[in-house]
């Protein structure tokens, strides 16, 4: 993966990437933490010849727990952007989520053939605008509303502010197209912080997510949830799921990466609704963790970038297999045969020192 972004990629993009890569380390270790923070206990002597990756998703049945996360702007990526993803998606019988701030429309992605998509929402001031979206978006065939609630105020991405970031002139938020809701201006700052300061309700609170719930009869999960309290208290707002995240690590400084935080949230789901991990991972083996500690299924993001960058909807098309074959292998070398079969007992994390086994 990390050789995909040095290949056939833009230079403004290579220096995107650059600048996200070098930012003090502190990014990437909170998005992912350390590898050797979780370690295998497989079981041996299982027949593992036959293996079962499928699982289902909110009623829909996909061929892998390995899901796209929401990413906007992709066309800053690749020409085709989000249509190439979409496909990608479509391909491997796995789910994408659709940004709000895509540099292709509901309609658009829509237009791409079948498949399962969500759709990713942020809550403007204008309510309307709001209701349009999740109307348009229903009306497309998007399966559910994925409501991100970590960002009242964009993080201080300090790259951003460098580099004055806006979206290119050729380029616009497509499902924002005629609304009348203001440019992302080149600014001293960034662009996009000055755009999200003067779009994005503050006041957006767990009443919102009920609110949400009477203009729509697509399930609502919540994105961006961190601990416990959170989770309680969107199973109570009638989330129908949860996605762990912590916006990529590009929000708040010092939250714990979101395998560190996924076990916390899962147990206080009581299995009440599925939770999701989103962020941080990188390999198959990352999928397994994730699962064994909790997780209902996983989302990618930086991966989906970086290979749409370099080959388009092939290279998309091409990480989610290299992860599909490292979590298959992972699985059988782990001795499960099926999703349901990957437990608790199969990982064990430096918080579980002093380590005793389950069977003593």
């Amino acid at each position: 993966m990390r050789q995909l972004p040095r290949r056939n990629c833009r230079r403004w993009f290579m220096t995107t990437t650059h600048q996200v890569q070098r930012t003090n380390g502190l990014l990437r270790r909170t998005e992912m933490h350390s590898q050797g923070f979780c370690k295998f206990r497989p079981r041996i002597l299982v027949d593992v010849s036959k293996i079962d990756m499928a699982t289902t998703v909110l009623g829909f049945k996909i061929s892998m727990p390995i899901m796209i996360a929401p990413t906007a702007m992709q066309k800053m990526a690749h020409p085709e952007g989000e249509y190439a993803t979409a496909r990608a998606a479509s391909a491997a019988g796995t789910i994408m989520i659709l940004s709000s701030w895509a540099t292709s429309s509901v309609e658009e992605v829509a237009s791409t053939g079948p498949g399962i998509r969500f759709f990713q929402l942020y809550v403007y001031k204008d309510r309307n605008v709001v209701a349009q979206l999740v109307r348009r978006a229903e009306r497309a065939g998007f399966n559910a509303i994925a409501l991100t609630v970590d960002t009242p105020r964009l993080g201080r991405r300090e790259s951003d502010i460098k580099n004055r970031f806006v979206l290119p002139p050729f380029l616009t938020l497509r499902n924002f197209d005629g609304l009348n809701l203001g440019t992302m201006d080149k600014t001293n700052d960034s662009g996009l912080a000055s755009y999200v300061a003067g779009q994005i309700d503050r006041s957006l609170s767990w009443k919102d997510v009920k609110w949400l719930q009477t203009i729509t009869k697509l399930p609502i999960l919540v994105k961006g949830v961190l601990t416990a309290e959170d989770t309680r208290l969107a199973i109570q707002a009638g989330a129908a799921g949860i996605i762990v995240s912590n916006h990529g690590a590009r929000q708040l400084d010092y939250v714990p990466a979101t395998i560190m935080a996924l076990e916390e949230v899962v147990k206080a789901a009581q299995g009440r609704v599925p939770v999701f991990l989103d962020g941080g991972i990188r390999r198959g083996t990352d999928v397994f963790k994730a699962l064994a500690l909790g997780a209902s299924g996983i989302f990618i993001g930086r991966p989906v970038v970086f290979s749409l960058a370099a080959e388009g909807e092939a290279g998309v098309r091409k990480v989610l297999q290299m992860l599909r074959d490292e979590f298959e292998l992972t699985m059988a070398l782990s001795g499960c045969r099926s999703l349901k079969e990957i437990t608790r007992d199969h990982i064990v994390t430096e918080w579980d020192r002093p380590y005793l086994s389950p069977r003593l």
